[in-house]
């Protein structure tokens, strides 16, 4: 049995799986959301994009995962830093949007080109950045 690495600097999720498997992560992300969460696709459609989430932001999200997962500098230098809260802001997230945003992730994550050590991280790490995202006082 061989032992890998544990994922952590020198060995990210990019390392891992490459950029071919993280911008198919981001597609796969938006058809489960196309096809089972009209709420968020309400949030990410553009006027051009009419029931479905606009391919410009499938393009967006596919450079920021390749980035946010250890990859090169693909989203940063056309866009900036991502500023994740500042650009959610606008956005009522509270409980039931977080869920329905990580229902599609763990969708998304449940495919072969993604090793189980790297699901199970990316699910926790997915996690937390979607409660991080919250905006919305809830009881």
């Amino acid at each position: 049995m061989t032992s890998r690495a544990p994922i952590g600097p020198g060995n990210t999720p990019f390392d891992m799986i490459g950029q071919e498997a993280a911008v198919a992560l981001a597609e796969r992300f938006y058809d489960h959301m196309d096809a089972h969460e009209p709420a968020l696709v309400a949030v990410h459609r553009t006027n051009e994009a009419g029931d479905k989430v606009a391919p410009v932001v499938r393009e967006r999200f596919g450079a920021f995962l390749v980035e946010w997962l250890g990859g090169p500098n693909i989203y940063s230098s056309v866009n900036g830093h991502p500023r994740l809260r500042m650009r959610h802001m606008h956005v009522a997230i509270g409980i039931e949007m977080r869920d329905a945003w990580l229902r599609c992730m763990n969708a998304a994550l449940e495919h072969p080109s993604i090793d189980d050590d790297v699901r199970s991280y990316l699910r926790r790490r997915f996690a937390e950045v979607a409660d991080f995202l919250r905006n919305r006082a809830e009881p």
